[in-house]
């Protein structure tokens, strides 16, 4: 599929602000299955943009204004070609063992999210393992949108995985860092991504919709690819889903923190943020394998 994105950021300050430095992580990644033909970013007061690829191989976009300034606009546009991806590969739980895999896994194995004290998690952890590690992925992305509700305005970007089991509900990041405590704890490799979800029904509806940043997550498989080879697959357990060709990835990291769309610092007083994410599905036929 092609998609059109428009994603813009605006501050408005209370009174001016000044060395106003900014990281951005905004444009869409080329991948196996996606494909990023164009990207522009602009933003008001004029800035220079500088680029580099972060340690998880994200393009951070980098831009500093130092001069006074009472408003601050991001303006961002990117055209993505996307695919379906291919069938999963099945590997039995003997496979995680390999020393191949621990290599590809890397720090993707290990704890970086907060988990909840006194064994809040273990029966989770007993309810999702299934037969195989695909299963067990499987199995936990619907377990998750079954045990917990998705409601805006109950945690905040800075929640903890406590916080969801507290309210019993949250939002997708939420559910993508309960789902990586659990299935490291299976051995399994996992990641945070992010990036965008084309929501407008498939057969008809609008092919221009505002939607939200998503998040959903990637995990390691074992005796994929063509030389046998682990390979990452993506699941969405807000939606109960793999992630197909209406997902539109920017990068990836351990935890929200590693991938956060916009990070920045300034000298002056509080702001107000409005933000806005248009995508536009232009051509449904076209492939990203093309």
């Amino acid at each position: 599929m092609l998609f059109s994105i428009h994603y813009v950021t605006r501050y408005h300050y209370g009174e001016p602000v000044t060395d106003n430095l900014n990281a951005l992580r905004v444009r869409p990644a080329t991948t196996a299955t996606q494909r990023c033909d164009e990207f522009h970013v602009r933003t008001d007061p004029e800035s220079r943009l500088g680029r580099h690829a972060d340690y998880f191989g994200t393009e951070v976009i980098e831009f500093g204004i130092s001069r006074a300034h009472n408003a601050l606009t991001i303006d961002v546009r990117a055209r993505v070609v996307t695919s379906g991806p291919p069938e999963p590969p099945t590997p039995g739980w003997d496979s995680l063992a390999a020393g191949a895999y621990h290599e590809a896994a890397g720090e993707y194995l290990l704890p970086s999210i907060a988990a909840p004290a006194n064994g809040a998690l273990a029966e989770l952890v007993a309810a999702s393992e299934e037969s195989s590690p695909l299963a067990t992925v499987e199995a936990l992305c619907a377990l998750i949108p079954d045990r917990f509700e998705y409601r805006r305005g109950v945690t905040y970007v800075g929640s903890a995985v406590s916080d969801l089991l507290a309210q019993g509900a949250g939002v997708c990041q939420d559910f993508v860092h309960l789902a990586l405590i659990i299935l490291r704890r299976h051995g399994i490799a996992a990641r945070y991504v992010s990036g965008y979800l084309f929501a407008a029904p498939p057969d008809g509806g609008s092919d221009s919709v505002e939607v939200d940043t998503h998040a959903w997550l990637e995990v390691l498989l074992p005796e994929g690819g063509d030389r046998g080879e682990p390979v990452w697959v993506g699941v969405d357990p807000t939606n109960r889903s793999r992630a197909g060709e209406a997902h539109v990835k920017i990068g990836h990291g351990r935890h929200y923190a590693d991938v956060p769309p916009i990070k920045g610092v300034y000298r002056g007083g509080p702001a107000e943020l409005s933000a806005s994410v248009v995508m536009t599905r232009l051509d449904p036929a076209t492939s990203a394998r093309a």
